[in-house]
């Protein structure tokens, strides 16, 4: 039987944490990556693409660990 709710539960299910688990290890992993190879890029444009992309791997952790902190808060 399905239940209809009036509002969306504040629940982190199973599924959603898979999802945030991977979306987390993505991110991480290619921040890592790009933080250990930019000291060997001596292009100035090739760096700041590479700095900006750092930024963005970074700021998508902390989005993901902020929800996850939240304990699935809908705020």
């Amino acid at each position: 039987m399905q239940q209809n709710y009036q509002e969306v539960p504040n629940i982190i299910t199973g599924k959603d944490l898979d999802y945030l688990s991977d979306m987390f290890t993505w991110n991480l992993s290619a921040y890592k990556k790009l933080n250990n190879c930019i000291n060997q890029v001596r292009e100035e444009d090739v760096r700041n693409l590479l700095e900006e992309a750092i930024e963005l791997f970074h700021s998508n952790t902390q989005i993901v660990l902020n929800i996850l902190n939240q304990g699935g808060s809908n705020e």
